[in-house]
């Protein structure tokens, strides 16, 4: 993509692509961004938040998007506070048609919304108005959806509330998690954007009013939505390890342990056992009871301080025996 992207800029602005201001942060929003750049539209400036100290070191880290920006010789500018008079003045000084945003981060003030030409275009990775809000990935993915999407929009004041422009659906397989399917919707989203925003300049899309009757707000995920409950079905809990795999990792607690779950899938037959109970360990991984005999494996376990582990590995070195109950 890279490499198509540098060719691409060597021979103008793409014919049909509106003149747009990029705002975003994270890994999310990069698929989006070196789209645009490979279908030659006119970047005029990309907006993203500021260098942030992460990890134990708190060493200052560059994002995503600035790194993918810069790369491409992009103008970046990176405000505390993106309501300040000459921030405002500068990123509606640049004769932009239209904002695009993908996963920035921060609400915008409302003469962003109105001040160009063809709005303010959003990215959101749910079919809305169903999962509105922070966390439509993982919220899609904690309550079961067989089938999840992206939508593009007009943004307005609201949490996510905008009129579509256009929405493609793709189904959640039984295995996906919130890492891998992060990754294939920001794909999606890409190629949706870039086309979308072609047939938008052209007038050939008639923005469509949500059905707000039918919104489901997706709020940012709480700590102790973290937390396994074993006396619920299997296929609930397999939910749970999928949509925080791989991280911040679903836990439950052993020996007053933290013990992060991963790579679940459920088992086609009865336990027979106690909500939570160890029923060993195969090649597939940790075999563990749920509510009404319904099991589960888990295929990857890791306590604080220590990477990851296969199953196997891990019940050897922590010795985590048949009927031991985790809660």
């Amino acid at each position: 993509m890279e490499k198509e992207a540098q060719a691409a800029e060597r021979s103008g602005p793409a014919v049909g692509l509106p003149r747009v201001v990029f705002f975003g942060t994270p890994a999310f929003a990069c698929p989006s961004l070196a789209r645009l750049v490979a279908e030659r539209a006119d970047i005029a400036l990309v907006v993203t938040q500021p260098d942030r100290p992460r990890g134990r070191g708190l060493r200052t880290v560059t994002g995503p998007v600035k790194q993918l920006a810069e790369r491409h010789g992009l103008t970046v500018i990176q405000p505390e506070s993106i309501r300040r008079p000459q921030v405002l003045e500068r990123i509606q000084g640049v004769g932009a048609e239209c904002l695009v945003l993908v996963a920035y981060g921060r609400l915008l003030p409302p003469e962003l919304l109105t001040g160009f030409r063809l709005g303010a275009v959003n990215v959101h990775p749910s079919l809305l108005p169903r999962h509105r809000g922070a966390a439509p990935i993982q919220r899609s993915l904690l309550t079961g959806d067989p089938v999840t999407g992206v939508s593009i929009m007009l943004m307005d004041q609201g949490m996510d509330s905008g009129p579509l422009l256009a929405q493609t659906e793709t189904p959640v397989a039984a295995t996906e998690t919130w890492g891998s399917l992060y990754d294939r919707l920001a794909e999606v989203g890409a190629e949706l954007l870039w086309r979308t925003l072609v047939r938008w300049r052209a007038g050939a899309i008639q923005p469509r009013a949500q059905n707000h009757d039918l919104a489901v707000m997706s709020p940012p995920i709480a700590k102790p939505e973290l937390k396994i409950t074993w006396d619920r079905p299997a296929q609930r809990v397999v939910d749970r390890i999928r949509a925080f795999d791989p991280e911040p990792g679903a836990y439950c607690l052993h020996r007053n342990q933290r013990i992060k779950c991963f790579q679940a899938r459920i088992l086609p037959w009865q336990a027979g056992a106690a909500p939570g109970e160890v029923l060993g360990v195969s090649d597939q991984g940790l075999v563990v009871a749920a509510a009404s005999g319904s099991a589960l494996v888990i295929g990857e376990l890791q306590v604080a301080g220590k990477r990851r582990q296969p199953a196997l590995t891990f019940v050897h070195g922590y010795r985590l025996e048949a009927g031991a109950l985790l809660d």
